[in-house]
């Protein structure tokens, strides 16, 4: 009996590394489409909310919905990335992966930074919009 390479074993290093790759497409192409999806709703709701009249606080949800969305296709991303190299990655695979976690890490801070900021912002506009028991909005005379 001769020995048994990778092409002949159905858990060879190649068929270990097709596997991955087509993980690594439904991770990224499930990433695209969360994307796609917020951006879409947000383009809708942007349009609505411009027929309605241009206040700024009604953009505000709008920019929070979105923002939720880019932070988890982005992390859908970075998942594809990191099963990339799962499979017996080279330093410059290794290198490019930390250099794109890096970057798609900031990312997702600063957008989660914005969430938060935004929210604060509805809260403290809820909060001088809000009728007061007596009747009254809060924040007026």
């Amino acid at each position: 009996m001769g020995a048994v390479t990778d092409m002949e074993h159905p858990w060879g290093q190649a068929a270990l590394a097709n596997l991955v790759d087509l993980l690594v497409m439904l991770v990224e192409a499930a990433g695209a489409v969360v994307i796609f999806i917020g951006a879409s709703v947000a383009f809708f709701q942007f349009v609505g909310a411009a027929i309605r009249g241009r206040h700024t606080v009604d953009f505000v949800p709008i920019r929070l919905g979105l923002g939720r969305f880019l932070t988890l296709g982005l992390e859908f991303q970075l998942a594809g990335d990191i099963l990339r190299t799962a499979v017996s990655p080279t330093l410059r695979e290794i290198a490019e992966l930390a250099a794109i976690a890096t970057i798609r890490t900031a990312l997702n801070y600063f957008l989660t930074k914005e969430i938060q900021e935004a929210r604060a912002e509805l809260r403290g506009i809820g909060e001088v919009t809000a009728p007061a028991p007596g009747g009254t909005a809060r924040g007026t005379p």
